[in-house]
């Protein structure tokens, strides 16, 4: 087994296919397809199914993904590690978050000390969160929890309530405060299965007897805010994530208490003396509300 052929088989899985892996790795694709079929034959092992120019990767072929995942973030490691004055003025950070919302002030501190360094930014629910920090796809991720795996290291961003919100034509629009038995009586827009913000509503709800099921579920957000601006429902979302909106008004929700969302900065444990990830965790700290 040689390394360029470990290589060549990872990029091909993370990029999904060989042309992307070839033009990722600057070779052609026969090259590509050479040393990932050398690989295959030398243990007679099964890597990818290929299917009318479709590539997918075989159980075997997820197995060793993972392995190349923690072989190939430590050579970043490595190489950060080698170059310490260029990771930060060159590097790349990446973020996956349950809400951008609680980065912007970071963000922009980070950019002015650290101008040089690119950073991407997606957007994610708690599983897609966490799940790309352990498959080495993200440096950072924002969760609307305080995680409690030992696998993490955390900081908190902010805490602050559940609320509901509608359109400012909404019937409900002046009601101030609202309880669960009031909301079940309205079409409700809740996000999808995993977020956060939809499970902490739906456990203090059942706490007090009340079942509140959704009219309209909505990845996403963004698509539920468009949703309730249309006039169709009631939203929910962190007090903090909130916003400018002049089409929505807010609602507090009685007991508010019950349903306090925790924003935390989490990285894996392994990863957080990472020059980019340990300079942004101090920047983050930095700025956190006394």
């Amino acid at each position: 087994m040689r390394y360029v052929q470990l290589r060549a088989f990872h990029y091909v899985a993370t990029c999904g296919g060989f042309s992307r892996a070839a033009e990722e790795l600057l070779l052609t694709q026969p090259a590509i397809s050479d040393q990932v079929r050398k690989l295959e034959e030398e243990y007679d092992v099964l890597l990818f199914n290929r299917q009318r120019k479709q590539v997918v990767l075989t159980a075997a072929g997820e197995q060793l993904l993972q392995i190349t995942r923690r072989l190939f973030d430590s050579e970043q490691q490595a190489m950060q590690f080698l170059s310490e004055s260029r990771a930060l003025q060159s590097g790349n950070l990446r973020i996956v978050a349950d809400s951008a919302h609680h980065l912007l002030h970071i963000l922009a501190a980070f950019r002015k000390r650290y101008p040089g360094v690119r950073i991407s930014v997606r957007a994610g629910n708690t599983e897609t969160v966490v799940n790309s920090l352990y498959n080495y796809e993200a440096d950072l991720g924002v969760l609307g929890e305080m995680p409690t795996l030992k696998s993490f290291t955390c900081d908190l961003l902010n805490s602050s309530p559940v609320i509901a919100f509608v359109a400012r034509g909404h019937e409900l629009a002046r009601a101030g405060r609202l309880t669960f038995p009031e909301l079940a009586r309205h079409p409700l827009v809740l996000r999808e299965r995993g977020s956060k913000t939809r499970t902490k509503l739906e456990v203090a709800a059942k706490a007090m007897g009340v079942d509140l099921k959704p009219a309209i579920e909505a990845e996403g957000r963004e698509a539920v805010r468009e949703i309730v601006a249309s006039g169709a429902g009631i939203g929910f979302v962190s007090l903090a994530e909130f916003g400018e909106d002049t089409r929505l008004v807010p609602i507090r929700l009685d007991p508010e208490d019950q349903m306090m969302m925790d924003e935390a900065l989490i990285c894996l444990r392994e990863r957080r003396d990472s020059k980019l990830v340990h300079a942004f965790f101090e920047i983050a700290r930095a700025l956190r509300p006394a």
